[in-house]
């Protein structure tokens, strides 16, 4: 690549003053010395074949993110669902059932358990499979590596050892930790993206030891080896301490050589690396948790639900004992009949409590169908087809990269609609990475005129909100036309040819050449060479453009660069000492290339928050141009530098409002005597060895950086991703609380939260961090003490504010947080972070993230979800209850180690307001409805059972008993779980405070669950005792008979089958032809099981042989009875919605109401109300601005008010 070699030849080291300095090889540091454990990794470089048997035998580069493999599934698959209290109980059941004192034959029991079982390992096997073959993906990644005699060849990532020798080349991930050899650029300098380990978009250089500069080919490597001896595989990601013994020669190593898996290789041609830690042993995968086993918040209360129902059971079971034993004791005797007692000694006069004993066992198992055993599987297949709907819903389907939102596992789609704080990463999650010049301030003046997103998106709303307002504003503006106007924001919707990335800059006045008729063109001028020469980035002509494109540090520097070249400033050419700059003349609008001769860069570091370049013009003339925080340069200014001091602050202060990210530019000019004098003691700080250097060098840069002048100030948008910031206002305003959890810096974190209106001009921000002078002077205790004071004095300030729409944002960074999330101090933090609108830590490590999860998590008992793209956030997505993961950024360990992944931020609205809110009603309702039907069937057993002396006989057939759960009363509860709606999704939406009853938990609390039961109670009373009372001694059929047992048992199955089919029918709000079909299907496949089990020969059939044909189809007792029956069931639900929905409806109840009468096409008006009541009351987002834009209008209408109502008065009484 020609523009590769041309860059190779730019020595990058000598650009830098804060890194990358080596010392002199006779002044270089010691070699490590290594004492204790923790230090005992030997690396044999370029001779992998070492590494295969022990001692140095060190782990594969495969990875696995898997809960199971081939080896473990059995165990761990059984554990999993023998975890479920019912199905102990049914396998203990199977087992009885083999054994004499089982009321039912062994099939019966055994068969379902295991269909149960089966299908739901079966589906643990298919998600597991899904999650190898993404693990798989990554492991066939291919690579360059070294096979010998100089030859590369590529290699998947899995087949990696440690020692091997990698050629990575441009845009390329690491394939593991690699020590860094060399690199295309002479020096041995590369550029590292590792976004998706820290969150950072900064590119880090990285530099090899001068000892090994010289292996910068292939065939370098033929004869190449050495030892590295260093620490063991750890989790932190900013330190390494090791050796590496070459040629004779130990050298220290330092983390600036280490090239971490996961980050990847940027404005670099290729590097050449060996391979330290492999696979588990890399530090991103050491920070990186197992797997865990999660379990929604509804399926372990539905443990205790289970636990409530086995104590019901063993309790009737108790009193069928008991009453079998006093039978057995006392009236047993006198029944000669039974010739008591039997051969198996099962009843027997003579020992009564050894007869009750058994009777208890057959009356556990018999009583069985109490604790539903298909509702498992039944909620495994629901969740399943649920999960598919997810997958393929359109709307969450992402174009740009074709990629569909996926639910990797199942188990958790109910815990979607229960969450109530979002802890989001920032950078490729909430934002793409890319920064568009937008507006700029010079000499005093705005330039710009296209509106950010924040800036539309805030308009939006308030226009759409003021309509949904009674009409005061609009009368009360008719009045007074133009004195109070709302704040119109515009956007030009048509861009003038093809966008251009990095650059949405519109205003004609600095366009084309026109900023020369400007106030102030020399300004202007100096504020395009800024953008021109303070940075560090390398140009690269792209002829499809015919244009230079950049490759920078950061997407900051790359879009002045883009927008100082479409100002007619193109930075064109760079060497060892010179920038090259093409300026457009403004008259003749020909380019004329000029030459500014670089003599020094002071770059940008976290702690001077400023870059400065000191270049010298054609003229001879020394500038020392700067760019920074305006906090820093305006602290820099010189008296006379300060003459749009002003009009900037007031320009910045409203970039920040629109969400934009904000630097301010300045420069000196300097005589050549004074810089030759500077440059003397900047020479002796950059060139001295030992720890004070950097604070050398930063005395002598300070002294430089002041008397500065004022130029302008710049406004990128850090471009969102797209929807963010509505989604964000959607999810604040059904009531979630969101954190965002970043590595960035604070700055950069802050104006994210303005961009996505986490933050707001007015919310009192709360920052609570650590001074690094004290972190190096004081104790740890000292230091503690004064992060207690902060948080002490903050809670304090929250509980003594009384203005009822103050909001309070709590911004911390992850020194700070080291001591803020330790045991005796973490509570507090908590209890001062929940009391805030919006919680910010940046500079926070992937461990920190998973802790401060866990902290949320178990501090306030709610449900969290956690969503990330990297893999810096696989610690918190594991943590969280809910995982998830984007897709389609950077990398696959977040989507791999998440619950559901989708491609954009801004469809996690659509996957917690709709599905969430659907699969929580929807599992809530089929959950209560099982131990309803399953309550209504059980109990009609204990009934009959003590109407027959507790003899622990079943008025059921074996097969009724069987089909009941599995067949007759299945698919319609199916039905209920994949396919209710409470309302639309297009509801959903627009009514997001809908979204509370799954927080709040309405629809599946203590009360909900035993009016269910007791429901369920009234039903089987009703079936039993109607069927007993009509049947009893009624004639039944036409010769006169009465009802023999097998007639009793299949009317009263009968009337089960249609009661709890009809009271699903009553529970449903939306019905397709499916369930209409499969609540028919139900009912008549009874018939046609009745007709068939009938028709079979009598040995099979026993007592129902022709029952439906024969006895029960003839007979009009028959048909009434059931009708009757269901009916007297349904009444009293029937009653209790009808009573609830006229005199105390839930939300949903008014929404559907409004939806049945249309009146949300008749009165628009009506439903914009309805719909702007309908939301929580939030303090983030869009919402929140409006409402504090209409508090303040209304304040203004009311001191007009009061202003002219004496003089309307007083003209009033004049006429």
């Amino acid at each position: 690549m020609v523009h590769g070699r041309i860059r190779a030849k730019i020595k990058r080291s000598s650009l830098y003053t804060f890194g990358c300095i080596r010392p002199p090889v006779d002044l270089a540091d010691e070699p490590h010395q290594f004492r204790g454990p923790g230090f005992s990794r030997h690396v044999c470089c370029n001779q992998p074949h070492l590494h295969q048997k022990k001692p140095l035998k060190y782990c594969k580069n495969y990875i696995s993110t898997t809960k199971y493999n081939v080896i473990t599934f059995l165990p761990k698959a059984l554990f999993e669902q023998f975890r479920r209290v019912a199905n102990v109980y049914f396998l203990l059941a199977a087992f009885l059932s083999l054994t004499p004192i089982s009321p039912f034959s062994a099939y019966s029991m055994i068969a379902p358990l295991a269909f149960v079982i089966g299908l739901s390992m079966a589906k643990e096997a298919v998600e597991n499979w899904h999650r190898f073959m993404q693990d798989m993906k990554v492991n066939m990644r291919k690579v360059r590596v070294h096979n010998g005699e100089g030859v590369f060849s590529l290699k998947p990532w899995m087949n990696i050892r440690v020692g091997d020798v990698v050629k990575v080349e441009k845009d390329q991930f690491f394939p593991a930790d690699l020590l860094l050899l060399s690199s295309s650029y002479e020096d041995g300098i590369c550029y590292v993206e590792t976004m998706n380990l820290d969150g950072e978009t900064n590119l880090k250089v990285k530099r090899s030891l001068e000892s090994t500069l010289t292996l910068d080919d292939d065939s370098a490597f033929k004869d190449f080896s050495g030892t590295i001896k260093c620490e063991d595989p750890n989790p932190n990601l900013y330190t390494f301490v090791g050796n590496l013994e070459y040629e004779r020669q130990v050298y220290p190593l330092d983390p600036s050589q280490i090239l971490l898996r996961d980050s990847k290789l940027r404005n670099t041609g290729h590097v050449f690396g060996v391979v330290i830690f492999s696979g588990h042993d890399s530090k991103v995968m050491q920070n990186a948790t197992k797997s865990p086993s999660k379990r929604s918040t509804i399926e372990k209360q539905m443990d205790k639900i289970i636990y409530v129902l086995f104590t019901l059971l063993v309790l009737i079971s108790l009193i069928s004992s008991i009453g079998f034993a006093i039978k057995t004791k006392i009236q047993m005797p006198s029944w000669w009949y039974l010739q008591a007692p039997d051969d198996a000694q099962l009843y027997d006069p003579a020992n009564a409590s050894r007869s009750g004993f058994y009777h208890l066992i057959t009356a556990l198992i018999l009583y069985g169908y109490l604790i539903p055993i298909s509702l498992y599987v039944s909620i495994e297949l629901v969740k399943v087809l649920q999960a598919v709907f997810i997958n393929r819903d359109l709307n969450m389907y992402d174009e740009d990269s074709g990629t569909p939102a996926q639910a990797r596992t199942s188990n958790l789609n109910e815990e979607l609609g229960m969450v109530d704080t979002v802890l989001s990463d920032k950078t490729g999650t909430l934002t793409c990475n890319q920064m568009d010049f937008l507006k700029c301030s010079i000499a005093g003046v705005p330039y710009g005129t296209r509106s950010s997103e924040v800036e539309l998106a805030a308009a939006n709303q308030m226009a759409m909100d003021l309509e949904g307002h009674d009409g005061h504003f609009a009368r009360s503006s008719g009045q007074n036309g133009t004195e109070i106007e709302l704040e119109v924001v515009t956007s030009s919707k048509v861009s003038l040819g093809t966008p251009i990335k990095g650059f949405s800059f519109e205003d004609n006045r600095l366009m084309y050449g026109n900023w020369a008729h400007e106030a102030n063109p020399n300004v202007i001028l100096l504020f395009f060479r800024v953008l021109a020469l303070c940075h560090t980035a390398i140009p690269e002509f792209n002829e499809e453009t015919d244009s230079y494109s950049y490759e920078a540090e950061s997407p900051d520097e790359g879009a002045f660069l883009v927008a100082a070249r479409e100002f007619g400033f193109e930075f064109c050419r760079r060497t060892q000492s010179s920038i090259f700059v093409r300026e457009r003349d403004p008259s003749s609008q020909e380019f004329i290339e000029r030459e500014f001769k670089l003599l020094n860069l002071l770059d940008f570091t976290s702690k001077r928050k400023r870059m400065s370049v000191i270049v010298q013009d054609e003229t001879g003339q020394i500038l020392l141009l700067c760019k920074g925080a305006d906090s820093i340069i305006f602290d820099r200014l010189s008296k006379n530098g300060r003459m749009f001091e002003e009009a900037t602050t007031k320009h910045l202060n409203d970039y920040g409002e629109a969400g934009l990210r904000t630097l301010a530019l300045a420069y000196k000019k300097l005589e050549e005597s004074e810089y030759i004098s500077w440059n003397e003691e900047f020479i002796k700080a950059k060139t001295a060895i030992g720890g004070d250097r950097e604070a050398m060098l930063e005395r002598v840069s300070d002294v430089m950086e002041k008397d500065l002048i004022l130029v302008g100030a710049t406004a990128v948008e850090d471009k969102l991703q797209q929807g963010v910031p509505q989604c964000i206002d959607k999810l604040a305003q059904a009531g979630l609380k969101i954190w965002v959890l970043t590595g960035d810096k604070m700055e950069t974190a802050i104006n994210i939260g303005f961009a996505c209106s986490l933050l707001r001009q007015g919310m009192k921000q709360i920052c609570i961090s650590t001074n690094v002078d004290m972190l190096n002077q004081d104790s740890k205790r000292a230091v503690k003490e004064n992060i207690v004071m902060q948080i002490t004095n903050a809670s304090q300030m929250i509980k003594l504010e009384k203005d009822p729409h103050a909001a309070f944002a709590l911004i911390i960074d992850g020194k700070t947080l080291t001591y803020a999330l330790e045991e005796d101090l973490k509570h507090e933090f908590l209890k001062l972070a929940v009391d805030c609108a919006s919680v910010i830590c940046c500079r926070v490590s992937p461990k920190q993230k998973a802790m401060v999860t866990r902290l949320v998590k178990e501090g306030t008992g709610k449900t969290t979800l956690a969503i990330g793209d990297g893999a810096n956030d696989v610690g918190m997505i594991q943590e969280a209850d809910i995982g998830v993961g984007i897709s389609g950024v950077e990398g696959m360990q977040a989507v791999m180690a998440s619950d559901f992944a989708i491609a954009q931020f801004r469809f996690l609205e659509r996957l917690l307001v709709v599905h969430g809110h659907w699969c929580y009603k929807r599992i809530a309702q089929m959950i209560c409805y099982f131990f309803y039907k399953n309550i209504a069937f059980g109990l009609t057993l204990f009934y009959f059972e003590a109407f027959t002396g507790f003899s622990g006989q079943s008025v059921y057939d074996d097969w009724y008993m069987l089909l009941f759960n599995v067949v007759l009363t299945s698919l319609p509860v199916i039905a209920l779980g994949v396919f209710e709606q409470d309302v639309s999704s297009e509801i959903c939406l627009q009514f997001p405070a809908l979204y509370q009853q799954g927080p709040k938990n309405l629809f599946f609390d203590w009360y909900r669950i035993f009016g269910w039961m007791g429901n369920g109670l009234y039903c089987s009373i009703i079936v039993f005792f109607l069927n007993i009372i009509i049947f009893y001694d009624q004639a039944f059929r036409a010769g006169g008979q009465t009802a023999d047992m097998t007639v009793l048992g299949t009317a009263m199955f009968t009337c089960v089958i249609y009661a709890v089919n009809c009271q699903i029918a009553l529970t449903m709000s939306h019905f397709t032809w499916i369930q209409h079909f499969l609540i028919g299907f139900s009912i008549i496949a009874w018939y046609v099981f009745l007709i068939l089990y009938g028709m079979m020969p009598p040995e099979y059939s026993g007592n129902a042989y022709l029952i439906f044909v024969e006895a029960l189809a003839p007979a009009p007792l028959f048909w009434l009875t059931t009708i009757l029956v269901t009916v007297v069931c349904n009444l009293p639900y029937l009653a209790h919605i009808s009573f609830q929905r006229s005199f105390s409806p839930m939300d949903h109840h008014i929404i559907q109401e409004i939806k049945y009468y249309k009146k949300d096409v008749e009165d628009r008006h009506m439903w914009t109300r309805e719909r702007s009541k309908a939301r929580q009351e939030t303090k983030i987002g869009f919402t929140a601005r409006v409402d504090a834009k209409i508090r303040q209008f209304r304040q203004m209408l009311q001191k007009k008010s009061s202003v002219l109502s004496p003089w309307v008065a007083l003209a009033a009484t004049r006429t």
